[in-house]
C-alpha cells in the first residue's frame, strides 16, 4: 500500500506541510515578540527565507543532485515550503518564466511580457482580491 505513489505523495506533502506551517507560526510569534507588530517582520523574513530555500532546493534537486526522490521533492517544495510560504513558489514560477523567455528567440519579448505580467499581476491583483474579499465579507452587514 505504501509503495503506491497515490498514497505516498499526499503523505509526503502532508508531513512537509505540518512542519512548514508550524515553522511559520512559531517564527511569526518570535519576530512579533522580539521586534513588535508595527511591521510584519515575521512574514517578511519568512517570504525571503522561503525564496532563498526554494531557489537552493530547486537547483539542488534539478541541476546538482539527481538522487532526491519525488516524495522528498514534494515533501520539501510543495509540503514544507507551500505551508511555510507560497511566496517562494511565486518567486520560482517568475524565475522559470524569465528563463523560458531567455531561451526563446522568436517570442522572447512576448515571453518577458508574460513573466512581467505574472510577477506584477500576482502582487497587484492579489492586493485587489484581498480588498474585494473584505468588501464581499462586509456586504449586507
Amino acid at each position: 500500500m505504501l509503495q503506491d505513489p497515490n498514497i505516498r505523495n499526499p503523505i509526503a506533502i502532508s508531513l512537509g506541510a505540518i512542519a512548514g506551517a508550524l515553522c511559520r507560526y512559531y517564527l511569526t510569534l518570535w519576530f512579533a515578540q522580539r521586534f513588535g507588530t508595527g511591521f510584519p517582520y515575521g512574514t517578511f523574513f519568512i517570504n525571503l527565507s522561503g525564496c532563498l530555500f526554494m531557489g537552493f532546493f530547486a537547483t539542488l534537486a534539478l541541476e546538482r543532485v539527481v538522487t532526491i526522490s519525488p516524495e522528498v521533492r514534494l515533501l520539501v517544495a510543495t509540503g514544507f515550503l507551500g505551508a511555510y510560504t507560497t511566496f517562494s513558489t511565486y518567486g520560482l514560477d517568475t524565475i522559470n518564466l524569465l528563463r523560458d523567455a531567455e531561451g526563446s528567440s522568436e517570442e522572447g519579448s512576448r515571453s518577458y511580457l508574460v513573466a512581467g505580467l505574472y510577477w506584477a499581476g500576482s502582487a497587484i491583483l492579489g492586493i485587489i482580491s484581498i480588498q474585494l474579499g473584505i468588501i464581499l465579507a462586509r456586504w449586507g452587514k
